[in-house]
């Protein structure tokens, strides 16, 4: 990922979604590296993340790429260099792309922890009905448990033929609820006469997204907070690695040197951690965020319940192991 010196307010993301064939994962990953090298010289490039699949909750990939305005995006999107790169990737891609283009707000796109990337492609003649359709699931969606931010986007002539909705949640769990609730099911079936096509995608957050939230005044997570919450599940999964695989796999089965043993499970350690830190970062919300004028004491009760967490692993594992 490569950053310009200077970001603008309102910028513009790219946000495409592929699925990929399986066998065809380190080619795609590999060709979309190349991709990254040829987009970082064109004019008004920003940044791009890659975000690989995460079953079951994320199948496809998801590329975001920005651009500093909706020309250089628009330059981008119609380029001889990208209709070639999409060419020599056709054959390991199954069904269709979404490509979307969005408006970011001061910090640009954060599906973090969890969102619903929804495309809609309405019927000619029906998009007054199908924007106050908009606005009545906008207001009962507002209602769902866990929401954390919803976007709305009309088409972009020329470029983008669908209407995008994004829903942002703070768990796998109360997203998948709304989507799958009554409420939301008589919603879309009242809108089946007004629209063409309809469908979602869902994305999960990168490596950089574990703790990334909007809030009014746009604060950040206090760091000492975040690195409290990767050590309660740093600590047990290197330690059960080292214990079940490390010593007796690649130490004494396959005689690795310590420097490849260590690397080899850093990887592994890198990748389960975060796919639990998320979930925890869930639960201790109440801690990452306080009420206004509870900061405090809030905080201490967190730190003090952490560390009772430490404390008791350390001693589980020196009975156990």
């Amino acid at each position: 990922m490569s950053t310009s010196t200077a970001t603008s307010a309102r910028s513009i993301s790219i946000v495409t979604q592929t699925c990929v064939r399986p066998e065809c994962a380190e080619d795609f990953a590999r060709w979309q590296g190349e991709t990254s090298s040829l987009i970082h010289d064109f004019p008004g490039f920003i940044e791009q993340r890659l975000l690989p699949p995460d079953p079951p909750l994320q199948v496809d990939w998801v590329i975001l790429q920005r651009f500093a305005t909706l020309a250089d995006a628009q330059r981008w999107l119609g380029s001889p260099e990208r209709q070639k790169r999409i060419t020599g990737a056709a054959p390991m891609l199954v069904g269709r792309d979404d490509v979307h283009i969005v408006q970011d707000e001061t910090s640009g796109i954060k599906p973090a922890p969890v969102s619903a990337i929804i495309s809609t492609r309405v019927k000619p003649g029906h998009e007054a009905a199908y924007r106050a359709w908009e606005h009545k699931i906008a207001a009962a969606q507002s209602k769902a448990p866990g929401l954390q931010g919803y976007r709305f986007e009309p088409p972009v002539p020329g470029i983008q033929e669908d209407y995008v909705a994004i829903l942002r949640f703070d768990t796998e769990t109360n997203l998948k609820a709304w989507l799958d609730s009554p409420v939301r099911k008589a919603l879309v079936a009242e809108a089946a006469p007004l629209t063409e096509e309809f469908h979602s995608r869902i994305a999960s957050s990168g490596f950089e997204q574990w703790f990334r939230d909007d809030d009014a005044a746009g604060a950040s997570l206090p760091a000492w907070k975040m690195n409290m919450l990767v050590l309660l599940m740093l600590y047990p999964v290197v330690m059960l690695f080292g214990v079940f695989v490390g010593t007796p796999v690649f130490d004494r089965m396959f005689h690795l040197p310590f420097a490849v043993s260590l690397f080899l499970g850093n990887v592994v350690s890198v990748v389960i951690t975060g796919a639990l830190v998320p979930w925890v970062a869930g639960h201790f919300r109440w801690w990452l965020r306080p009420a206004t004028g509870r900061e405090r004491w809030v905080g201490l009760q967190g730190a003090a319940l952490l560390l009772a967490a430490y404390g008791a692993m350390v001693l589980i594992f020196l009975r156990l192991l």
